[in-house]
């Protein structure tokens, strides 16, 4: 009888000691660059485009601040009826995000008399601005009697 015992050994590993693993370790680590690029690059992406949302965001505000502060002025009035009714650009055009000249946005607005009488009148403001080659408006608009009314 033969004996078995000698040629009966386990499967051997893949990352035995006796055994050639050149090569292993850079493979892992080209993988591990790569699953991080992607994953950074996703992050640099978000950040490009979350800078781009917020200052789109702060200049819809300002717009809004120039177009209410102006709409406030003229409510404000204390006999609505010295309000001549007709369409008005600001004088200071173009204005900046304190009404100041030399900024970016253009105001005007319009006062009409929609109930055709002394008592009331609609005031809309218009505040406007060129971005990215694209023109942008804010509109607000109300009726008023006058002395903040």
């Amino acid at each position: 009888m033969k004996n078995f015992s000698a040629n009966v050994r386990g499967p051997r590993s893949r990352y035995s000691i006796g055994r050639n693993n050149k090569g292993y370790l850079m493979l892992e680590i080209l993988m591990a660059v790569a699953i991080f690029s992607v994953g950074f690059l996703a992050v640099g992406s978000l950040i490009v485009s979350t800078t781009r949302n917020n200052t789109t965001g702060n200049i819809i505000t300002q717009a809004t601040m120039l177009a209410a502060e102006q709409l406030q002025n003229l409510k404000d009035t204390p006999n609505i009826a010295t309000l001549a009714t007709g369409t008005y650009t600001d004088s200071n055009n173009p204005i900046g995000d304190q009404g100041n000249p030399g900024g970016i946005y253009t105001r005007s607005w319009t006062v009409s008399d929609p109930l055709l009488n002394t008592t009331s009148r609609r005031i809309q403001v218009r505040v406007s601005w060129n971005r990215l080659g694209q023109n942008r408006a804010v509109e607000l608009t109300t009726i008023t009697r006058g002395n903040g009314i």
